[in-house]
């Protein structure tokens, strides 16, 4: 379920989130079927284009749609916000180059998510090309009112997961980990 925001005729969407190495891969994935919902493994390709506001990266995943997505979040190690829009795309191979071409590509992130849902969060566990093996938790927010009850989850599934140490916690996103 997600919740979104409509501004003007885009929809915005917002969560809160944190990025962390995984420290023990095996037990991190038993813990999160332990308490979650398995939605299996996705094969991601993300290209990520210069943008002049925020980041602005087009996803394909292996055996679904494509989509462009536009977001915006601060570089924090901690739990942080992102708001973000996402737009079904047709033709991947034609937006990636009319994107390339306009704006130029910064960088292409590959990797392995197996996804797991607990209580509207989402939680990536990621082997990324070139990175390593993260864990990613996405609680999404309603359109309007505070983030705590987010943050709360958040925080719960840090102990749960066995992420709690703040120095494994990273505070840039794959793209900006791989240079660009």
């Amino acid at each position: 379920m997600q919740s979104s925001a409509t501004i003007g005729e885009a929809t915005q969407i917002r969560n809160v989130e944190i990025k962390a190495r995984d420290p023990d891969p095996p037990r991190t994935l038993e813990a999160a079927l332990a308490v979650g919902e398995d939605q299996g493994v996705l094969v991601q390709r993300d290209t990520y284009f210069h943008a002049v506001k925020g980041r602005l990266k087009l996803r394909e995943i292996e055996g679904s749609a494509a989509e462009l997505i536009a977001y915006d979040r601060a570089d924090l190690s901690g739990p942080k916000v992102s708001v973000y829009r996402r737009v079904p795309v047709l033709d991947p191979a034609e937006m990636i180059g009319a994107l390339g071409d306009a704006l130029g590509v910064r960088t292409v992130v590959e990797k392995r998510r197996r996804l797991v849902l607990w209580r509207n969060v989402r939680i990536h566990l990621d082997e990324v090309a070139r990175l390593g093996r993260f864990v990613e938790l996405e609680a999404v927010a309603a359109t309007s009112g505070g983030l705590e009850a987010e943050r709360e989850k958040v925080q719960e599934l840090r102990g749960r997961l066995g992420i709690e140490d703040d120095r494994l916690l990273i505070a840039r996103g794959y793209a900006e980990l791989l240079g660009a």
